[in-house]
């Protein structure tokens, strides 16, 4: 090898052979031709139906194969995701992989004292917050559902909270098309206008259909509007292992594969083009305790095999991570860094739920900090390392020679910040050291320093102006939206 070769050493992992993804293709491609999805919207039945897909009674539709086709091939294979500033901040695309928040977490923990309460608005700004400082953290979410906000405006809060107090990007949630509609104009103020938040998207909604195999009506008219208006929109299903789809994992990624890909076909037949991102969320329904499991090997499975199969399609995807663990312990640790190296090594796209707790209901922003940690150390991990003959190290190995050190090495000062990852919360002390500085458990580390930066960090503010549009916005959807209630 010769001092200008250059080859990368990367871990690798791929689940699924290709004769393993075309029979899941091809499964799930016949239970939407013979199976078909429930389909509880006028308008979006109007468009399958015209399009050549048969209807049974009023809303079973099946859908041809060579439809399915054309609407994954029409579907973008590269979505760029801006940030606040209109900078670019992800691009989903190939293995390219990105981790932010989830949604949804109804408890919260403090991280000051431990007790849990319901999750509140103040909730929203501080994961914002904590997630804004996190190095390895892409993009923002509202982590806990503002209880203490009436629900008719509990989402549109979540979103504003989350425009003021990150510039990363931001993935959100939305009760119906109406607050929908509301945070795109939110989001339109800060972009400075529809035509550039088109243009540089830095929102993602998010949504589902329901299993098993049908698509509500307000999920339709929320995937009806994204595409229309070519608002990024990941539209996932999220199914159960025994509960909402066939106990065996093979059988919950064929079913959960065909939801995804009816709901790619509707959102295409009235977007053509329009920005989606797919794939699904399997998990096992635990038999003894009828709970989901955010920590159980087969959602890993589940989350695999679907990034295979969307790598095979080339359509951007999203996967996520977790644990069931209700305190920040042991397990939160080990169910979190398995979830994050496997999705990595998936080289899923779109990766969420950083930081959740209790099966997906509780939070604590001290769990950001660990898993923005987590996230550096498997990111280190993905990057390998060099071989070269500068690498290799066969010089400096004679010339410092047997009994010799490497420590004050020119060769050892090149290279030591790019090949030597650093933890910055996890412990590398010597003993009496650890001991001398309080014995602190992983744990105190990482709340201690949440704590620290719900105290200091700033985020970036918005222009006055664009607060002044923004709260007129929400000023305006208290009437608009007086009545409803989008929370069950």
């Amino acid at each position: 090898m010769n001092s200008g070769t250059v080859t990368q050493c990367l871990p690798r992992y791929v689940l699924l052979t290709e004769e393993q993804i075309r029979a899941i293709h091809l499964a799930s491609l016949e239970l939407l031709e013979t199976v078909g999805m429930q389909v509880l919207h006028d308008e979006a039945v109007q468009i399958l139906r015209a399009a050549g897909c048969r209807v049974q009674g009023d809303d079973v539709v099946l859908m041809p194969n060579w439809l399915v086709e054309e609407c994954i091939a029409t579907a973008p294979s590269r979505i760029t995701i801006y940030d606040r500033r209109g900078e670019p901040a992800m691009r989903l695309e190939g293995r390219n992989i990105y981790f932010g928040l989830g949604t949804d977490l109804i408890r919260t923990q403090d991280p000051r004292t431990g007790e849990t309460h319901p999750s509140r608005l103040q909730d929203v700004i501080n994961a914002a917050r904590v997630a804004d400082y996190c190095q390895n953290v892409d993009f923002v979410a509202s982590f806990a559902l503002a209880y203490d906000v009436p629900t008719n405006l509990m989402y549109v809060e979540c979103a504003r909270a989350m425009m003021e107090n990150s510039t990363k990007p931001i993935f959100f949630t939305a009760g119906g098309e109406a607050d929908l509609a509301v945070i795109a104009r939110m989001a339109a103020a800060v972009a400075g206008g529809d035509e550039e938040l088109q243009r540089r998207p830095f929102i993602i909604h998010y949504s589902e259909p329901t299993a098993p195999m049908r698509l509500s009506e307000g999920a339709v008219d929320k995937l009806l509007f994204c595409a229309e208006k070519a608002i990024p929109i990941c539209f996932t299903p999220g199914d159960l292992l025994g509960g909402s789809t066939p106990v065996t994992v093979a059988g919950g990624v064929v079913q959960a594969n065909a939801e995804a890909l009816g709901s790619i076909v509707l959102h295409q037949l009235k977007g053509k083009g329009s920005p989606i991102i797919s794939g699904m969320a399997v998990a096992p329904l635990d038999m003894r305790t009828t709970t989901i499991s955010y920590g159980a090997p087969e959602w890993r499975l589940t989350n695999s095999a679907f990034a295979d199969l969307y790598h095979h399609y080339g359509l951007p995807m999203w996967s996520t991570v977790g644990s069931d663990a209700h305190c920040l312990d042991e397990q939160a640790a080990m169910e979190h860094a398995f979830g994050t190296l496997l999705a990595a090594l998936d080289g899923a796209n779109l990766i969420h739920d950083v930081g959740y707790l209790g099966q997906g209901l509780l939070g604590n922003p001290a769990s950001i900090i660990m898993c923005d940690e987590i996230i550096g150390y498997v990111k280190r991990l993905l990057r390998g390392f060099e071989i070269t003959r500068e690498t290799m190290g066969v010089e400096v190995t004679a010339r410092v020679g047997p009994g010799g050190n490497f420590l004050s090495d020119e060769h050892t000062v090149r290279h030591f910040r790019q090949e030597l990852w650093r933890p910055p919360y996890a412990n590398r002390e010597a003993p009496d050291i650890w001991a001398a500085k309080g014995a602190k458990s992983y744990g105190q580390v990482v709340s201690e320093k949440a704590i620290e930066v719900l105290a200091t960090h700033e985020p970036e503010p918005l222009p006055s102006a664009t607060l002044r549009t923004i709260g007129q916005i929400v000023a305006e959807a208290r009437q608009q939206l007086a009545g409803r209630d989008f929370v069950a």
